[in-house]
């Protein structure tokens, strides 16, 4: 059974920091592209950042230069780190993991006010 299981979404005030996992299981972690995609009140899911299989990064405009995306292949977990955070970062933050079909995560509130 296929699980990915986010942590770390709290409450933070704008210019903050914080720092998402996603622990996955019950798939070949290595051989999968990972990333992270959100879904903000009233819009549609979107992409965040991804690291394919052989690390390759890409980023959302949005969020370049303020989040680093990583993984560890020998602890099955991939990491967001957001920085500078804005408001509008504001959203339920989904872990993916994809290679011949896709997986998701149930999702973490990033909530950034102050």
């Amino acid at each position: 059974q296929v699980q990915l299981v986010e942590s770390g979404g709290n409450l933070v005030q704008p210019g903050g920091s914080l720092r998402l996992s996603c622990a996955a299981s019950g798939i070949n972690f290595s051989f999968n592209n990972m990333g992270w995609y959100r879904q903000a009140p009233g819009k549609e899911r979107e992409l965040v950042a991804v690291i394919s299989s052989g690390g390759r990064i890409n980023y959302a405009d949005s969020v370049k230069g303020r989040f680093t995306i990583s993984r560890d292949n020998a602890k099955n977990t991939v990491y967001l780190q957001m920085n500078s955070l804005k408001p509008e970062d504001t959203a339920v933050y989904y872990c993916y993991a994809g290679r011949y079909r896709d997986y998701w995560g149930k999702g973490t509130l990033v909530t950034v006010s102050s």
